[in-house]
């Protein structure tokens, strides 16, 4: 499967040397998963689970590097995100496409949190020292808040 897998994390612009490092390590962790019994019941075939797990570290990586990239200043960080970009050639679906359009329609610190916390993966108080909030609770509520205006965008347009 190494080989396979290599092909496979080509399409995600990662280094060889790195990709082999992430398949290593994803067969470290099968090995773990097999010795604990948490694969008792697979649904798929061990290839299929191999490759998932590799994927999941490759988004890990990328989700390392970034906040290694991160600075105090988020707009240096904001400027670095581009949202129309597709990175796996997918079109995408209708509500896909709402969802873009409706969260270009939100406020800055909404877009801001919700960037942070869903698609670079920031904790709630790695966003909070980010963005400078009092504390949690408060920052946890306005993404609450933000939610519910993009739902609430959502629904409308349905009606």
């Amino acid at each position: 499967n190494r080989e396979g897998f290599i092909n496979f994390s080509r399409k995600y612009n990662i280094e060889e040397s790195d990709a082999v490092d992430i398949y290593q390590d994803a067969i470290l962790i099968l090995r773990d998963n097999a010795v604990n019994g948490r694969i008792d019941n697979l649904q798929s075939n061990i290839s299929t689970y191999l490759f998932a797990i590799g994927k999941y570290r490759i988004f890990h990586n990328f989700r390392v590097q970034s906040k290694l990239k991160m600075t105090n200043d988020f707009d240096l960080v904001e400027d670095n995100i581009d949202f129309d970009v597709n990175l796996y050639g997918q079109v995408l679906t209708k509500e896909q496409e709402l969802l873009k359009k409706f969260y270009d329609q939100l406020g800055d610190r909404c877009k801001s949190i919700l960037n942070l916390f869903y698609y670079q993966g920031y904790t709630l108080d790695e966003i909070r020292t980010i963005l400078n909030y009092s504390n949690k609770k408060v920052l946890k509520s306005q993404k609450s808040r933000c939610i519910k205006q993009l739902r609430d965008m959502i629904n409308k347009h349905y009606e």
